[in-house]
Order: C-alpha cells, then sequence, then structure tokens
C-alpha cells in the first residue's frame, strides 16, 4: 500500500498508494496477515483516499473494460470497483481480509459488488473476465516471486480471448533514488493527520519494507508493510512464462508516455 509516483496526481494508498499516480487502496498481504486491514479497514479510507488518482484509475479501467465482466484482485474497501459498477460494469473482486470486504460492501452500491474471500494469488473465481486488474502497487504485496508467478498464470486463465491484465507498479530506480535522499514522503494532509512515508531497499532480496508514521488525534502510529520489486524487463518475463504479452506500457494512470523521467508504470497485458 504505497504511493510513490507522479506527484502531480495524487495516487491511492499506502504504496503505489502513497503519493502517486498509482495509489494503493489495499494494504500489502503481510501486512494483512499482521491483522492490519482487519484492525484498520475503518480507518483505510479517511487515511489513503486518493480521490485525483482514483478518477484517472477508473477512467483508464474503464476504456479497457470491453462488454464483459470486470475483476479486481485486492479490491479493498472499493475505492475503485465501487466507481467502476456504477457506471455499468458486472464487477467481481477478491480480496484477503473480511474486514475490508465488509466495509465495500457497507458502500452505497456495494451488494452489487460480488466479493471472493482469499488469497488473490490463486485468482479463486470462476469463469472468465474482459478485464482483470490490481492497481495501488497491491500487486506486489503477494508474500514471495513465486506466489507473482502463480497470480500471473492463473490470471492468463481467467482472461476472455480479447481480454486485458492491468497492473501498476513502482520503478526500482525510482525507489532507490527515493530511500537514498532519507526525505520522508508527504502520503497525506489533512487538519485531522499527517502520515510520513520512508522506504528502505533490501536489493539482495528484491523487496523494500514501506515505514508509516500516522499522527492523528494527538497518537502517532508506526505501520510496516513489505513489498517485492521488479524491473519492467523482469515482469514482461514472468507474464511470459504465464502465457501474456505486454499490450502496451505508460507512464502513469493518465496516459503519459513511458519515458526514463518515469516513476512508475501502467502495464496492459493480453494473452499470447
Amino acid at each position: 500500500m504505497s504511493t510513490t509516483y507522479d506527484h502531480s496526481e495524487p495516487t491511492k494508498g499506502a504504496d503505489l498508494d502513497d503519493a502517486s499516480d498509482s495509489g494503493g487502496d489495499h494494504l500489502a498481504t503481510e501486512a494483512s496477515r499482521s491483522g492490519y486491514a482487519d484492525v484498520h479497514a475503518a480507518d483505510y479510507d479517511r487515511w489513503f483516499a486518493k480521490p485525483g488518482i482514483t478518477g484517472a484509475t477508473v477512467e483508464a479501467l474503464a476504456d479497457l473494460a470491453g462488454d464483459g465482466p470486470v475483476l479486481e484482485l485486492g479490491i479493498g474497501t472499493g475505492r475503485v470497483a465501487l466507481p467502476l459498477a456504477a457506471r455499468g460494469f458486472d464487477v467481481h473482486g477478491v480480496e484477503a481480509s473480511e474486514a475490508m470486504a465488509a466495509r465495500l460492501r457497507s458502500k452505497p452500491g456495494g451488494d452489487r459488488i460480488r466479493v471472493t474471500l482469499g488469497d488473490f494469488a490463486e485468482v479463486p473465481v470462476e469463469g472468465t473476465f474482459s478485464l482483470i486488474h490490481v492497481v495501488g502497487g497491491t500487486f506486489f504485496e503477494l508474500a514471495c516471486r513465486e506466489d507473482l508467478q502463480r497470480c500471473l498464470t492463473a490470471a492468463a486463465g481467467h482472461l476472455e480471448p480479447a481480454g486485458a491484465f492491468v497492473l501498476d507498479a513502482h520503478l526500482p530506480e525510482a525507489l532507490a533514488v527515493a530511500a537514498s535522499s532519507g526525505v520522508p514522503e508527504v502520503v497525506s494532509e489533512t487538519d485531522e493527520h499527517l502520515i510520513l512515508c520512508h522506504r528502505r531497499i533490501d536489493p539482495s532480496t528484491q523487496t523494500y519494507q514501506s515505514h508509516y508514521l500516522i499522527h492523528e488525534a494527538d497518537r502517532t502510529r508506526h505501520l510496516r508493510v513489505r513489498f517485492h520489486y521488479a524491473s519492467p524487463g523482469e515482469l514482461d518475463l514472468m507474464a511470459e512464462r504465464a502465457g501474456l504479452r505486454l499490450r502496451r506500457r505508460r507512464g502513469s494512470w493518465t496516459g503519459r508516455p513511458f519515458t526514463r523521467d518515469s516513476t512508475y508504470h501502467v502495464s496492459v497485458y493480453e494473452r499470447c
């Protein structure tokens, strides 16, 4: 759950969610397993909602969705799913946290979204979809490289022939630059709270840990969330092994070109 991208367009929640164009509305799988998602589901939207990036994300996904049902992996509290459903799409989701799913269902329109509780690495659903997406950096919240590969393979098996699989991800080089600066990132700032993020990278395991300081109501909380990372080239090779090929890659949800100055990417894959 982190966000560190294109600061001109606020993001989703926590890692691709911290303050960039690809925000995260879902906490890392590791954090979820330790109980964070269940404990703080009621706080998630208040802390990590990113209206600007959400709008851009929904627009991009709607353009790719086609006529079939849509599946979101790591659907969280419905930041992206609910606006898509409001546009008339048949939206399904997979979520590990029952508390997050309950939060989604409690919102207007939440009862129209079919949510399967489980590990999204397995894509534990039936049928095929014209669009499968995992946003806000959530894909790299999976526990290990094997889980990433399993997720890609399973997703390919649930794609319609002309369907699209979409994810966003930090670029390792941008992560390294941000981490080496030592300057915390402002994830969210309101009259009620201040949220800062600092990342530490471990190249030996291709992981990074996001440290969040959340100051609210004269109380400061420290959250640690672990993510993997991979270069676009590595990701493309994993996708190829899963039976997917790159259709296009952009440098933001608003469709900016992917260039040497990009800090994250939005990649669209299709079946080979």
